[in-house]
C-alpha cells in the first residue's frame, strides 16, 4: 500500500526525488504518511482536496480488498 501512495505521489509532483512514504501500524489500522516538497503540496492536495480524496479513496479500495483499514497522512 505504501508502495501505491509513492508511485502515484510522484507521478503528480515536479520533485519525485523529494517523496517519501512511511507505513505504521496504530492499533488495527495501517497509516500512510506522505511528504513532498513544500512546491509540490498544492499538486498532492489538489483544489478543494479532490486529489487527496481520489489518492485515499484508492488506498481505501486496496486496503479493503485485503480486509484491512488504511488512513493516508499528508505531512507537511
Amino acid at each position: 500500500m505504501r508502495q501505491l501512495v509513492e508511485t502515484i505521489a510522484k507521478a503528480l509532483v515536479d520533485d519525485p526525488t523529494q517523496v517519501q512514504t512511511t507505513e505504521e501500524m496504530e492499533e488495527e489500522t495501517i497509516v500512510i504518511k506522505l511528504t513532498v516538497a513544500k512546491e509540490d503540496m498544492g499538486r498532492i492536495i489538489g483544489k478543494e482536496g479532490r486529489t487527496a480524496k481520489a489518492i485515499r479513496t484508492l488506498l481505501n479500495a486496496v486496503a479493503t480488498k485485503d480486509s484491512k483499514k488504511a488512513i493516508l497522512k499528508i505531512v507537511e
